[in-house]
Formats: structure tokens, sequence, C-alpha cells
């Protein structure tokens, strides 16, 4: 299992959101490429990057920003937030963008971002399926920033688009993101027990190295993490078995 280091954007600086509430910000760096460079010591070969003010109101707030870490080398980026048109989309790719990541559109509007992995591929796109559990322990779709709820399963939404040659599934449980209460396996092993054929990023509670080990158990390809890694809860020596890339220090 790959860990991918999370990079939050807002009014161009390194935040972090409690469970998507925007007025819960904490703020890690006015400049997002010092972080970059962070993770790149770390090991890290590929970042998730999010332009959370794109997420909320569907504008590129953040797209100065984003072109500037995309120059960076030796590091690949997967970016999301506001990619509400294919235009959008190319543009990022075309930048040097290993990969866009598409919430909203793809719970609202999967007609569109099926037609998407038909003029991209589908190893270009990963799909962002942000749920919250119902008193059934449903995963049900969130969308907009995590301000709108959708009656939409996971499971549903995810069978929309295997026809299309769906690859990369981005899974957020938004009551543990940023909460540091570790990840809902639960959730990512009934996710992959149902659909063995996607490739899984885990993303929402990782706190420690325990629960990196506990989501690889699981059978994902990935775990996204900022919180913990911005706030230097994991030790290096506990990131090696995630980051091929790290080293121990000299």
């Amino acid at each position: 299992m790959e860990l991918i280091p999370a990079i939050d954007l807002k009014d161009g600086k390194c935040v972090r959101l409690f469970q998507g509430d925007f007025a819960a910000q904490t703020v890690y760096a006015e400049n997002p490429e010092i972080i970059l460079d962070q993770y790149v010591s770390l090991g890290a070969t590929r970042i998730h990057v999010v332009d959370l003010d794109g997420a909320r109101d569907g504008a590129l707030a953040n797209r100065t920003a984003i072109l500037k870490l995309a120059k960076r080398k030796g590091v690949k980026l997967q970016v999301g937030g506001g990619l509400r048109t294919i235009e959008r989309v190319r543009h990022l790719l075309d930048a040097g963008i290993e990969r866009a990541v598409i919430g909203s559109m793809a719970a609202t509007t999967p007609g569109v971002v099926t037609r998407w992995f038909e003029a991209l591929g589908p190893d270009r796109l990963v799909l962002a399926f942000d749920v919250r559990m119902d008193a059934a322990n449903t995963p049900r779709l969130t969308t907009h920033g995590w301000t709108e709820q959708s009656q939409t399963t996971l499971w549903d939404a995810v069978e929309t688009f295997l026809p299309s040659g769906l690859t990369h599934v981005l899974c957020t449980d938004i009551s543990r993101d940023g909460a540091l209460t570790g990840p809902n396996t639960d959730l990512y092993k009934e996710a992959v027990k149902r659909f063995p054929q996607i490739k899984w990023q885990a993303s929402g509670g990782v706190a420690n190295a325990a629960d990196l080990h506990a989501l690889r158990d699981c059978g994902a390809a990935a775990a996204i993490s900022g919180k913990a890694l911005l706030e230097n809860r994991i030790s290096l020596e506990e990131l090696k078995p995630f980051l091929p890339n790290a080293s121990s220090p000299a």
C-alpha cells in the first residue's frame, strides 16, 4: 500500500479543515511548496492536492498554487476540487498533473463524467466519493465540499462507472476527516470485498502507523493522510513501509 500525503489549499495556503467545516480551519503553511518539499524529503512520490475553494464554489481559486506545485520534479500530483468541466481537467493534465480527481460531478452528473473516461482514459481520472454512514451503516455520498447530502450509495455510484473502466476510487468517510480518530476500516474492507478490481484510496482518520497497517490489511491500494503527517505524528521509520523512497536520516 502506498501512502499519499495530502495538501489542502485554501486562499493559496496549506490548511486542514475539521470534517469539512470551513470555519474549523488550521493553517499549516502560507506557502504550500514548503509542505510539498517536506513530503518529498520523507520519500513521497505522489501527492494528493485539493483545491478546497474550488470544491465549495466551483472556481479554481488555487490554480496558480497548483501549477507551481506541478513544476516540482520527482513527484506526481493528483489534483481535485472544482473540476466541473472537461476543459478544466484537460488544462491540469496538460500542465503535468498525473491524475485529475473528480468529486461532485461524478455523483451528480455521472453521464457527463462517463464521457470524460472515454476522452481521457480511466487511468487519468480518480473518482472521489465522500460519504457519511447512515443509520443502517450504509455509505451515502455527499457533494459540493460536503455541504450537500445525497441518497446515492457508494456501491451504486461505483457500479455506474465500472463499464467505463473505472480504476481509481478515493473514498473519504467525512466523519473521520481531520479527526485523528482512526480510519473506517469496516468501510474499506467492504469496498474491497465488493469491488476487488478497484484501486481503493482510503481517506479520513489516519492518526498513526497502526492505522496505515490496518488499511493495508483491508486491501487498500493507497492511504491519504494530511494532518497526521503535518503534525509529525508518524515517525520516518514507521512511514518507510509505505513510502518506498523513504530513507533513514544520516
